[in-house]
Order: C-alpha cells, then structure tokens, then sequence
C-alpha cells in the first residue's frame, strides 16, 4: 500500500440524542461523534411524521393532464 494516500481510521465513540453511546470504527475528524437526529428522534422512525398536503399539487396536475388531453383529441380530429 502507498503511504499518506489513506484516511485515518480510528475508534470513535458515537452519542446518540438519548444519550446512549456506542463505539465503532470510521474516518470521522474527531473521536466522539454527538448525533443530531437518529432512528430514537426521526419522526419518520417514531411515527409522527406529518404529511404534507398535497391536494393542491395533485389538483394542478389534473388540471395540466386534461389540458394536454383536449389539446391531443384537438389535433387527432384535425
């Protein structure tokens, strides 16, 4: 293997949002790792992730659907 080519690859200790902790292996800058967000705290782990309403984009859609529908039957007429 070359020298100097490769990251450094070290044991870093991983905090989670609880603050539960558990060490592993990675090329992270520092030796602790302090989580924002994990599989605990995601909304769409927890199941209260809320859904976005998109009624109205779908409603666009249709719209332009219907318009580029009569505009085909227009010109298969024609």
């Amino acid at each position: 293997m070359k020298k100097g080519i490769h990251p450094y690859y070290h044991t870093v200790e991983v905090v989670m949002t609880d603050g539960s902790t558990f060490k592993t292996r990675s090329c992270y800058k520092t030796d602790k790792m302090v989580l924002e967000i994990d599989s605990k705290s995601h909304p769409f782990f927890t199941g209260k992730q809320v859904l976005v309403d998109t009624a109205g984009r779908v409603d666009r859609f249709k719209k332009r659907f219907e318009k580029t529908q009569q505009i085909r039957e227009t010109r298969s007429k024609a």
